[in-house]
């Protein structure tokens, strides 16, 4: 059993605060990322051979931003942007060819509308390949710089005490993907997830649950759970590309509450869709009766396949500062922009996979995996970040050429 496996700690005494990076607009960040994002497959290698060369920067690779058509080319682009708006990313280089379909200045002006630090270039205009890396990666050193802590100025005390005081579990967004239905999974993780999600939620905090499938295949509980509008971007995902069917057919199978036994108690405020941001007061503002999103404590249910790479990109764009991926197979997928942390209650994966699980849900209850996920936001690596796994997946909202 490795050293670092944060199972390991949970004998140690707990912890109800984490400190993290605060941004220039208050967003608090768990992590401190650079972010160059290519607006295209084209550009995609580009980009990480920035991020390569940039000590503090990731990569966001994909096959994605050419050839898209209307709905499919939108949520590339609604995903991108919100990708940057994550709280775990001090900055971010945005990278194209310099004529694809999701433009790298539509996308890097998007960012800026939201008041956030961006830099933009395409391979094109840079002069080719070498170029745009050498331009990247100034780039990157230009936000690191830009992003550096300041000098504190002079204060009194108590603004002193106020301003270095330590976060909770109400600061926290919490991405939840539950990728299976299996016994283990219902029987024992379940409940401990229900049971940490209420805790969330009563704490002020916001838990964001990805899983469509779950709830178009059974239309009348969600529509009594979320009601009208917003039950209408979860009840048509049998009508999109299929890629967590057995999810579905499973959920369809087994019954709501079954499928749906994670989210506890706590209330549901709303659904976002694939690529929005869920944030606070201060990110997004009050209640946004288009989408039927809150901007309180509770729970937003994300139009996300359960499928953990596809889940994890949708949830850190909703803003996630972290994702709880739920696994029986023990897939071992992490994500460049949000740790990765991996609950499982199954016997065999446990057995075959140690150093890919981060909680034994057989063995725990709410009061470790609160432990844990904030020992994860002050800066501990789940198993995936030690592993340096950064999967990234972007879902397809229909077809494209």
């Amino acid at each position: 059993m490795t050293e670092n496996r944060l199972t390991d700690r949970l004998d140690r005494p707990g912890r109800d605060s984490f400190s993290g990076s605060r941004r220039p607009d208050g967003r608090l960040g768990i992590r401190d990322r650079v972010l160059v994002l290519p607006s295209v497959i084209c550009s995609h290698v580009v980009a990480e051979e920035i991020a390569a060369r940039s000590p503090g920067a990731v990569a966001a690779p994909h096959d994605h931003g050419c050839g898209q058509l209307g709905a499919d080319a939108e949520q590339t682009e609604r995903t991108l942007v919100g990708l940057a708006g994550n709280p775990n990313v001090a900055g971010t280089v945005v990278v194209g060819l310099g004529c694809e379909t999701v433009r790298s200045d539509a996308v890097a002006a998007a960012v800026e509308e939201r008041g956030l630090p961006v830099r933009e270039l395409t391979i094109q205009d840079a002069g080719g390949t070498d170029a745009c890396v050498d331009r990247g990666a100034a780039a990157v050193a230009d936000l690191r710089e830009s992003a550096a802590p300041q000098e504190p100025a002079e204060t009194d005390d108590s603004t002193a005490a106020a301003d270095d005081s330590a976060a909770t579990l109400g600061d926290l967004t919490v991405g939840v993907v539950v990728d299976d239905l299996a016994d283990s999974t219902r029987r024992h993780a379940h409940p401990l997830v229900a049971a940490f999600v209420e805790r969330v939620a009563a704490a002020g905090g916001r838990v964001v649950v990805a899983g469509n499938e779950r709830f178009a295949a059974h239309p009348e509980e969600t529509r009594a759970l979320v009601g009208g509008a917003a039950a209408d971007r979860l009840l048509d995902a049998a009508g999109r590309p299929a890629r967590a069917t057995r999810v579905g057919t499973e959920a369809a199978t087994r019954g709501f509450d079954a499928a749906t036994g994670f989210l506890g108690d706590a209330p549901v405020t709303g659904v976002v869709a694939y690529g929005e941001w869920v944030g606070a007061g201060h990110d997004r503002g009050d209640v946004d009766a288009a989408n039927g999103t809150n901007a309180d404590g509770g729970v937003t249910i994300l139009d996300a396949p359960s499928r953990v790479e596809e889940a994890a990109t949708g949830l850190a764009a909703a803003g996630a500062h972290l994702v709880l991926h739920v696994t029986g197979q023990g897939t071992p997928a992490g994500h460049p922009v949000v740790p990765v942390v991996k609950l499982s209650g199954d016997a065999d994966t446990l057995a075959a996979v140690p150093d890919d699980i981060d909680l034994d849900a057989r063995e725990a209850d709410a009061d470790d995996l609160e432990s844990l996920l904030l020992a994860v936001a002050d800066g501990d690596r789940a198993c995936a970040e030690r592993h340096g796994l950064t999967e990234f997946a972007i879902a397809r909202a229909g077809p494209s050429t």
